[in-house]
């Protein structure tokens, strides 16, 4: 009975000892899953910041660099010359003008890149001027409300990514649902942000989201998996759009 209670504790001690390896090796691919997770979400984030950056160079180039060399040329075929003549005079108001469209470019460059009113008040403020400036252009008219941020801090990393996706999802309304208006929220719930974006344009096929190539959207997909929350996106056609994402804070 001795021998036999002997081989029976070192038969559960060697199956308590494999049950807690496997256990182990179970955790530890499980976190080597997550981190693999997170690389990935990374480097997908990043690599929609260098399309950006991308993009940014060439409204630099195309945009700016062009401004710039057309007012260069215009000041360099006035010297030497008679100011005074009508002709000159307007050559020097084109100037003048092509100098004002500059700066407002270069203003408008320098806000894509980083809006100086999310950095000094907030995201809160910040999404609420985007909205406005889109209202002002009178292409859509848009709603914006936020509930429960009032004096909230969030993460300037956070911040500034929710803004990109928030940026992104209208520019999307913008160029693609034909909508008249469109409503933006930004609510706090406990321990959860949520971001809800709708519109009454011609909707879509949810479907085609799976196999979506579009920068702009594959850009949302990465920012939101980046902060860990969750995207829902319901749609049909001639119904409009609505999509709901949220973050646990």
């Amino acid at each position: 009975m001795i021998a036999a209670a002997i081989v029976l504790f070192i038969i559960i001690t060697l199956g308590y000892r494999n049950y807690r390896q496997k256990q182990k090796m179970h955790a530890q691919q499980i976190n080597e899953l997550e981190i693999e997770k997170k690389l990935t979400a990374t480097e997908a984030v990043l690599k929609g910041e260098e399309q950006e950056r991308t993009r940014l160079a060439k409204d630099l180039h195309d945009g700016l660099g062009g401004m710039l060399s057309g007012i260069k040329y215009t000041f360099q075929s006035l010297q030497g010359k008679d100011l005074q003549s009508s002709e000159n005079q307007q050559s020097l108001s084109r100037g003048m003008e092509m100098l004002d469209q500059s700066i407002h470019e270069m203003r408008r460059l320098a806000h894509n890149m980083m809006p100086e009113v999310l950095l000094r008040y907030g995201l809160n403020t910040a999404i609420s001027e985007l909205c406005q400036q889109i209202n002002k252009t009178g292409a859509i008219k848009l709603t914006y409300d936020s509930i429960g941020i009032e004096g909230m801090e969030i993460p300037q990393t956070t911040s500034i990514t929710i803004f990109r996706i928030v940026q992104e999802l209208l520019n999307n309304i913008l160029k693609h649902s034909g909508a008249s208006t469109a409503y933006v929220q930004l609510g706090k719930n406990e321990n959860h942000l949520s971001i809800t974006v709708e519109d009454d344009g011609k909707g879509f096929n949810t479907d085609t989201l799976i196999n979506a190539q579009g920068i702009g959207w594959s850009n949302i997909q990465n920012r939101v998996e980046f902060l860990k929350g969750k995207l829902h996106v319901s749609s049909s056609e001639g119904k409009g759009c609505s999509v709901l994402i949220e973050f646990s804070l």
